[in-house]
């Protein structure tokens, strides 16, 4: 996909981007390129995969969703976070990533960029569930964990009736089968599964759930826990 590609079929999702918003993915990719040669930040580093792979990808789960603030949970090289962040500037943004180098990266990307409304906290999220809880419009992960342990990670900091996006590869549908006792435990529901091709090897599967009740306290456990007894069966 090509920067032109890009625009015209984020223009077709009905997300119309400007010649700001353009330079700012640009300036990113540059970002993301020259860093990677110093941290392992990301696999894909040709522009048109980059184009593709990490921004049409990362902004059309979200293209028809309604929505102030949003915790991109496990961050890493900013994925989604940052390209919803540029398409949908008015969103107040907050990404929670573990590794402080990898912040390091996210900082310079939002100084470079001059984003605001955006936080970047360098906390792991079931430390910081303890005081965000139910505080997001929507919460959204991507490439972090198996689906049972991603729920148990991001359902928390869910509002009441909103939004968690998994945007999940080949495999989504499998783990949505064994992440049951998650789904019914967290206080979520399955209300979409939206599956594409990003092209002839890569399937993206996106699972929507609303949050239909208030999680139990004592989740999330620490990830040790989590891990080691994922919310299956």
């Amino acid at each position: 996909m090509t920067k032109v590609e890009f625009q015209k079929a984020c223009l077709e999702a009905g997300i119309q981007l400007n010649e700001e918003q353009m330079n700012r993915f640009e300036k990113y990719m540059q970002l993301l390129i020259e860093w990677n040669e110093k941290m392992n930040l990301t696999a894909i580093t040709q522009e048109e995969e980059v184009w593709e792979k990490h921004f049409y990808d990362s902004i059309m789960p979200f293209s028809n969703i309604d929505f102030e603030t949003m915790c991109d949970i496990g961050s890493g090289a900013g994925f989604p976070g940052i390209p919803v962040k540029i398409a949908f500037p008015h969103v107040h943004m907050t990404l929670v990533e573990p590794l402080q180098k990898r912040c390091r990266f996210l900082n310079e990307v939002k100084t470079q960029l001059n984003l605001e409304n955006l936080d970047i906290l360098n906390v792991r999220a079931e430390d910081l569930a303890k005081e965000k809880r139910e505080c997001f419009d929507v919460v959204s992960a991507r490439a972090v964990a198996k689906l049972s342990i991603l729920l148990e990670l991001c359902v928390p900091f869910v509002k009441m009736n909103r939004t968690m996006v998994a945007l999940k590869g080949k495999n989504g549908h499998e783990e949505l089968l064994n992440a049951k006792k998650a789904i019914d435990t967290l206080g979520v529901e399955l209300v979409d599964e939206e599956k594409f091709m990003i092209e002839e090897d890569a399937t993206r599967i996106n699972l929507y759930f609303k949050k239909v009740k208030h999680t139990p306290s004592k989740y999330p456990r620490a990830y040790g826990q989590i891990k080691k007894k994922p919310l299956e069966g």
